[in-house]
């Protein structure tokens, strides 16, 4: 807990420094990209590394996320710092509709069913011109109206930072999540959810609450990306986004909260060093996948944790008081017999009662 807390402040902190160091465009939007899969993978964890469903269909929050936000802002005109959280809220109510039927289903049948219901939102968003503007999608999605005379670094300085308040309010609701009853109660159902209900946990209500609160994250990441590229279409919801997504969780650490951070990092950096080679970066995403879940199946993270585990030497519950000899075993058994004395007396009467003569 301690652990992981440090490290999300470290690494926010290390984040937040970067534009005063960086004044190179591009690598500043690389950064911003960064930042915004790192929402992502962090609100995917919640329901693949803290239930242990494997979902296929984030892209449907991330997608209702950004159209809320370019429809409240180019339609009704609302600013900006109001439709990211708006677009975070329509999203945990998407949510909510589409756990209610899912969570109900376990393994395969709950990958193809989110899946189905991000395709099936991609066909929405594709054919109901009226409202989506079909394959064209919405463009002009607005921008603070100052940021035209800021110049280019400035837009990019702001919108990083505009990305690094939502991965801090991410991470903070995540951790406060994780760390809750709530959030263990979810991991009591991912490791053995029959022993969970056993217990008096109810895995339905659970595996909601962490379903509703990533797609409350990928919603404002939706909404952030909008007003950063100011263009949405059908393509928000393509299943390469939940590609990146999964790898990132994977290679990271799922199950961890500082594990999407590093994913996001090494898989958005690997992408665009390879993106002049797209059959090359498939290939190579497919092996990392299978090198993972063959060699580090917790991900980076967990190989790490795993490894500071094994050289924190054992904790000692107590100590024996200093000059105290331990006891033989003469004296333990005397003080076993004297617990039990009862027990043994009724068992020995009971003996001789039935003994035959």
């Amino acid at each position: 807990m301690q652990f992981e807390r440090n490290a999300i402040l470290v690494a926010l902190l290390a984040a937040g420094l970067l534009p005063l160091a960086v004044h190179d465009q591009y690598l500043l939007h690389v950064a911003i990209m960064v930042l915004f899969y790192a929402v992502l993978a962090t609100s995917l964890n919640l329901v693949v590394g803290y239930v242990g469903e494997f979902s296929l269909g984030h892209t449907a929050f991330l997608g209702t996320g950004a159209y809320a936000a370019a429809l409240l802002s180019t339609q009704l005109g609302w600013p900006m710092w109001a439709t990211i959280p708006a677009a975070g809220v329509l999203a945990a109510a998407m949510g909510l509709l589409i756990g209610s039927i899912t969570l109900r289903l376990q393994g395969p049948f709950f990958v193809i069913v989110t899946l189905s219901f991000a395709e099936v939102l991609r066909l929405v968003a594709d054919n109901w011109v009226a409202f989506t503007n079909g394959p064209m999608g919405i463009a002009g999605v607005p921008q603070p109206a100052w940021l035209a005379q800021a110049g280019n670094l400035a837009t990019k300085q702001f919108f990083f930072y505009l990305a690094w308040g939502v991965l801090a309010v991410s991470l903070y609701l995540a951790y406060r999540f994780v760390y809750s009853n709530a959030g263990r109660a979810a991991v009591a159902v991912r490791e053995n959810r029959y022993v969970a209900q056993s217990i008096g946990i109810r895995p339905f209500r659970y595996a909601m609450l962490a379903f509703v609160l990533g797609a409350f994250l990928a919603g404002m990441a939706g909404g952030f990306y909008a007003h950063y590229i100011s263009f949405v279409g059908p393509e928000v919801f393509r299943f390469a986004f939940m590609v990146s997504m999964i790898i990132m969780v994977l290679i990271g650490g799922k199950g961890t909260l500082v594990g999407p951070l590093i994913g996001a990092l090494l898989v958005t950096f690997l992408e665009e060093y390879l993106r002049e080679a797209k059959e090359l970066r498939l290939s190579l995403f497919g092996l990392a996948v299978m090198a993972i879940v063959l060699f580090l199946p917790r991900g980076l993270m967990g190989f790490l944790t795993t490894r500071r585990e094994m050289r924190t030497p054992p904790y000692a519950l107590s100590r024996a008081p200093r000059g105290a000899a331990p006891a033989d075993w003469r004296s333990q058994i005397r003080c076993a017999l004297g617990r039990g004395g009862a027990i043994l007396s009724g068992v020995s009467g009971a003996w001789r009662l039935g003994k035959p003569k």
